[in-house]
């Protein structure tokens, strides 16, 4: 009986280690899970740190090649550029009107004292000039056209420059804050 009571209490404390060991583990184990947590969470901040760096060291190649009152002297010229060239454009149809109607007065008085007796001369003369000064508008209307296409253009490179250095700038504004919260998030926690 001694022994069967001997071996019960070695099999009662086998047990009683036994969960004492599962409680260990399980503690190992919540403890394990929190480092992994904690080392994911320092990868994301190490990463950020990286991205913020790369930005900045992409930024400054940006700037370090033209200052920033150069790209913003370039964009202010190319928009009063484009402004000459929009009232070019809007002057243009007036000045065209007005080449073809003094045109046409001299022609039709050159054929006048030249052909006064032969309306059909007349006719046709009409008829070539108006198809010159047809061709003549379609091409003015053409390089108006081009020159107006690339006004847009013009103005579309602007605005984007001028929105990529807004956004390094608040790319970089950002890093900085993050890196604030970083530094006073670890400083926290050392204390």
């Amino acid at each position: 009986m001694k022994l069967l009571h001997d071996l019960t209490c070695t099999i009662e404390k086998a047990f009683a280690d036994a969960k004492a060991l599962v409680e260990r583990l399980k503690d190992h184990h919540d403890a394990s899970e929190s480092l992994i947590e904690q080392t994911t969470a320092l990868n994301k901040r190490v990463e950020a740190v990286k991205q913020y760096q790369e930005e900045i060291q992409e930024f400054n190649e940006v700037t370090r090649h033209r200052p920033r009152s150069a790209l913003v002297m370039g964009i202010q010229d190319l928009q009063q550029e484009n402004k000459e060239l929009g009232t070019s454009l809007e002057e243009h149809p007036s000045a065209l009107e007005l080449i073809r109607s003094k045109y046409r007065e001299q022609v039709f008085r050159l054929l006048m004292t030249s052909k006064k007796d032969d309306p059909g001369v007349i006719m046709k003369l009409r008829e070539q000039h108006s198809k010159e000064l047809q061709a003549h508008v379609d091409q003015i209307t053409e390089m108006a056209a081009v020159m107006k296409k690339a006004t847009e253009i013009d103005e579309q490179q602007g605005c984007k420059e001028q929105e990529q250095i807004f956004q390094l700038q608040e790319n970089k504004e950002s890093m900085s804050l993050s890196a604030l919260v970083t530094s006073s998030d670890l400083s926290l926690r050392k204390s």
